[in-house]
């Protein structure tokens, strides 16, 4: 059966003889819910069907949530990268919602029970705390937009790189200790020789110059140049 066919409804058998065979009695369409299942004294279990993982699918379990702690979300299960990425990503997210997952392979009706409910605690990492205090701790005013895309935001390394490049191109080739010493990056040997941007060139032992790059680079990044410094200026840096 190919994906676009699927239908919800194709769900429904495989789910049912899957909780039947742990003992459970099963019924479709009891109130809002796609399926109930009751086991003796138990709290119900609820699935609800979607024919592929979307956020209206998660919003209904999440509103299931209100009756049973126990609640699935179940979706085909079909071949490809794409689909295993789905379900690694789409678990992390069932795991953080409390909510189990459910795929089915549909040429066989077999069902995998991929989580169960079970509630959330998330471990924060004292590393990457400390690393994203770091970085707001160095870097300079506020120079990027909230929501913007990865790629080309302005970051502590790359505003220290801009203050090592602004030393270099007002003093032409510079020894490093001096260029740390001006710009205020302690680090700026390790930076320039690192050459992340390949902006720098060394010239001599321990003196460091501007590449191409590093000429383009200071008329490509002159306004924000201009602020970093006016920044730095203003709060003493």
């Amino acid at each position: 059966m190919a994906a676009n066919a699927l239908k919800e409804t194709d769900l429904y058998a495989p789910i049912k003889q899957f909780l039947e065979g742990q003992g459970y009695e099963v019924k479709s369409e009891v109130g809002a819910a796609d399926v109930v299942a009751m086991r003796g004294e138990e709290d119900p279990v609820i699935v609800e069907l979607k024919a592929r993982f979307s956020l209206s699918l998660f919003h209904q379990a999440v509103e299931r949530q209100a009756v049973t702690d126990a609640v699935y979300v179940a979706v085909p299960r079909i071949t490809g990268k794409a689909f295993q990425k789905a379900v690694r990503n789409n678990r992390a997210l069932c795991r953080r919602l409390g909510l189990g997952l459910l795929t089915v392979r549909m040429k066989d009706g077999v069902v995998d029970a991929i989580l169960d409910p079970a509630p959330y605690k998330p471990r924060q990492s004292k590393r990457k705390q400390t690393r994203l205090l770091r970085e707001f701790t160095r870097l300079v005013g506020d120079p990027n937009t909230g929501g913007s895309t990865r790629r080309g935001l302005m970051t502590a390394y790359r505003q220290d790189a801009l203050r090592c490049l602004n030393v270099v191109s007002e003093n032409g080739p510079t020894k490093a200790a001096l260029v740390a010493a001006a710009s205020g990056v302690p680090n700026a040997r390790r930076l320039m020789a690192d050459n992340h941007y390949g902006w720098f060139e060394r010239t001599a032992k321990g003196i460091y110059g501007l590449s191409p790059k590093g000429e383009s680079a200071r008329r490509e990044y002159s306004s924000e140049l201009k602020t970093l410094l006016s920044t730095m200026k203003k709060g003493g840096s």
